[in-house]
C-alpha cells in the first residue's frame, strides 16, 4: 500500500502464507485482519477495495493486516472452496493478532470467509468491529452475524452490484434484522467511489 508496508511469510495450515502489514502513526488501537476476494477470479491482498479498507483502518489508528489466501501470490497450497481459506484467516489472527483489540473485515468472497471467522472467534474473543463489503451472499453460505455484534458490524453493498445482486445481500441480512448500508449507483468494485467507501469505513471504526 505504501513504502512502509511490511511483508512477511508466516506458517499457515497449508504451508506459508504471504502477509502485508501497515501500521498507523503512534500507538495502535489493535489489529484489523482483512480478507480479499475470490482466489480463482484474481483476488489478492492488493485488490483496490482491500487496500481501501486497509487505508481506512490505518487512518483510524489500527494496524492493518492483509494476507493472500492459500494458492495466491507467495502463499502456498491450493484453493479450498472457503474451508481452507477460513483456516488461513484464523491462523493469521492467531499469529498476527493473538491478543488485544480485533477488527475483522472482508470483501466479496473475503466477506463470506470473514463471516465464518467471526462466528468461530466470537465465543472466545471480543470483536471490536466487523466490516463486510460486497458480501458474496448469492454465491456462498454466509454465516449470520451474532446479534450482540450487530451494532459493531458495518455491511456495505453497492446498489448496482452485478456480481452479487443487492437483493441477495438483503435476503441474507433480512432474517437477522441486520442493517445494510447501500451505496447509490455503486458497483461490486466501487469504481469511482473508493474515497466514499474509505470514509464510511473510517466513520464506523472511529464510532
Amino acid at each position: 500500500m505504501n513504502a512502509q508496508t511490511e511483508y512477511l511469510l508466516q506458517t499457515g495450515p497449508a504451508g506459508l502464507l504471504e502477509v502485508a502489514i501497515d501500521r498507523p502513526e503512534g500507538v495502535s488501537l489493535g489489529a484489523a485482519v482483512l480478507a480479499h476476494p475470490h482466489p480463482l477470479h484474481g483476488g489478492t491482498l492488493t485488490n483496490k477495495v482491500v487496500q481501501t479498507l486497509a487505508r481506512a483502518c490505518v487512518l483510524a489508528g489500527w494496524t492493518a493486516v492483509r494476507f493472500n489466501f492459500r494458492g495466491v501470490g507467495r502463499s502456498e497450497g491450493a484453493y479450498d472452496e472457503g474451508r481452507g481459506e477460513l483456516a488461513d484467516l484464523l491462523s493469521v489472527v492467531d499469529a498476527q493478532a493473538p491478543q488485544g483489540a480485533l477488527c475483522l473485515a472482508g470483501f466479496s468472497f473475503g466477506a463470506f470467509v470473514t463471516s465464518h471467522a467471526v462466528a468461530a472467534l466470537h465465543p472466545r474473543r471480543e470483536m471490536h468491529r466487523v466490516v463486510l463489503v460486497g458480501t458474496a451472499a448469492s454465491r456462498f453460505e454466509v454465516a449470520s452475524v451474532p446479534a450482540e455484534l450487530h451494532l459493531r458490524t458495518l455491511v456495505i453493498h453497492g446498489e448496482r452490484d452485478d456480481t452479487v445482486p443487492l437483493s441477495a445481500a438483503m435476503d441474507w441480512a433480512r432474517p437477522q434484522s441486520l442493517p445494510v448500508l447501500v451505496v447509490p449507483g455503486g458497483g461490486h468494485f466501487f469504481h469511482g467511489q473508493l474515497p466514499l467507501l474509505r470514509e464510511l469505513v473510517l466513520r464506523h471504526l472511529r464510532a
